[in-house]
């Protein structure tokens, strides 16, 4: 299987090549092209050209993503199975997210129809002879970059929203799980998007990637990952507008009152292990209150040490293999220097090539890397505390702070937190890990800019115009 780019409704070749391996196995699964910087431009003017004169109308755009939901549904097998061998997921996660991603079509087909402005009250002195209101109107070129670890989703959360509001876009996939977005394209010239609104590079992020930011044509950049990278895009591109979804370290607190625990530290416990730890809000972190910690602790480790682990393509698997050997071995060290500075594994901790099986650790500080950065592995540390709000203070000292968890059955403390934790959002008596993929979903601080989420992803895909008329 080969894909190259994808320039005005063709797909070409490259000169230079890039090895996609199966990250389980570890053998050869596809190969894709390595864009040199002409291909970019190429990719850049074509999609600037389109823009410029080729439009769809609300209705139009409406349908080709309705049968883009459509045409993913009768693919879902095919796509699960591509997801299974990029990105190592297991397959019922596979599964989850291929399903995510109709919905995601949906939502964003259903906001193409829903674009407005609103009317601006004229009642200053001398303006009451104005009517005065704002339309939106799309930015132009976006350029997508997107992550490895939800390679078909997150995609669609660029793709969709961006078509939805009469945009082009040059899309570059993670090199590491591209062949699901290059599926993607497929399904969007095959559900009738014209040639020229959706173009995509592949390539790594230090070369395909640069090229693209250099691109002084392309009008708004879109990004999921790092945020030493989003800060590089930042700096990069100036006043241009960018949206960036970034990392974060997760805190979930479980307080001496919540009820239902074993369902509480169960679901902590299987999403901070999903998709191997790899997601920006995996539960990360389990603050939990003294009086019932050695209670936390004991459920936490029987439920991790009966997860099954290996092979993805087994439905039975529930932790699979990290997306590279090299993250793996980084995970073990960061666990094995916590260790040396006074954790203890509870549960896992050992590593058998990508493999990381899921690590419980426990007498953890919060200057440990562990705690204190984005960990992006299947590992959990659980914390104790006495004090809600000495934690608050704590949580909030990070410089990441995308979504947070707290459990209780107090309405007042959940008030409280709602109100004094500073993140992008705050869940109560869920996970951290909570999205539903139509809710707006970022993060501040060193967790991002703007909002995904098709509706909210669509106002920062458009600019807001001011239009006056004196009656």
């Amino acid at each position: 299987m080969y894909y190259g780019h994808y320039v005005n409704g063709i797909w070409g070749e490259d000169e230079e090549t890039i090895v996609i391996k199966d990250k389980y196995t570890e053998k050869e699964f596809a190969k894709i092209g390595s864009a040199s910087k002409k291909r970019v431009s190429e990719a850049v003017e074509n999609a600037q050209f389109t823009f410029n004169t080729v439009g769809l109308s609300p209705v139009e755009r409406y349908n080709i993503l309705m049968r883009a939901s459509e045409l993913i549904k009768k693919r879902k097998k095919e796509l699960v199975n591509v997801i299974v061998s990029e990105a190592g997921k297991v397959y019922n996660e596979a599964s989850t997210e291929v399903d995510r991603t109709i919905q995601t079509f949906i939502a964003s087909a259903e906001e193409a129809k829903r674009i407005s402005g609103t009317e601006i009250p004229m009642s200053q002195p001398n303006s009451e002879n104005k009517l005065a209101f704002t339309v939106r109107d799309p930015v132009g070129v976006i350029g997508a970059i997107t992550p490895f670890n939800y390679p078909l989703n997150l995609t669609a959360h660029k793709i969709g929203p961006a078509i939805a509001s009469g945009n082009t876009v040059v899309l570059k996939p993670a090199s590491l799980t591209p062949i699901s977005a290059c599926k993607l394209v497929d399904i969007m010239t095959d559900s009738g998007l014209p040639a020229g609104f959706l173009n995509l590079v592949n390539g790594s992020g230090k070369e395909t990637g640069e090229f693209l930011l250099e691109d002084t044509r392309i009008d708004m950049y879109t990004f999921t990952g790092s945020p030493e990278i989003g800060k590089h895009i930042k700096n990069k591109t100036g006043i241009k507008k960018v949206a960036l979804e970034l990392g974060n370290n997760s805190p979930n607190i479980i307080h001496k009152d919540a009820t239902n625990l074993q369902q509480i530290v169960q679901s902590c416990v299987n999403k901070g292990f999903s998709n191997a730890g790899q997601s920006c809000i995996a539960v990360q972190k389990i603050y939990v209150h003294e009086e019932i910690y050695d209670e936390v602790v004991k459920r936490a480790k029987e439920i991790t040490n009966k997860m099954v682990v290996g092979n993805p393509e087994n439905e039975q698997t529930q932790v699979g293999p990290m997306i590279t050997e090299s993250e793996a071995k980084r995970a073990e060290n960061w666990v094995l220097n916590a260790e040396q500075e006074g954790a203890k594994i509870l549960s896992g901790g050992t590593r058998s090539k990508s493999v990381f099986t899921p690590t419980l650790l426990i007498d953890v500080k919060e200057e440990m890397k562990v705690a204190c950065e984005e960990i992006f592995a299947p590992v959990i540390s659980v914390i104790s505390y006495n004090d809600i709000e000495k934690l608050f203070n704590t949580i909030n000292g990070s410089n990441l702070a995308l979504q947070a968890g707290l459990f209780t059955s107090n309405m007042q403390l959940a008030l409280n937190a709602m109100q004094k934790l500073r993140f992008g959002g705050v869940i109560i008596n869920d996970v951290s890990s909570f999205r539903a993929d139509i809710m707006p979903y970022g993060g501040i601080k060193d967790s991002g800019l703007g909002k995904e989420g098709p509706h909210y992803a669509v106002q920062e895909m458009t600019n807001e115009k001011l239009i006056v008329i004196n009656l």
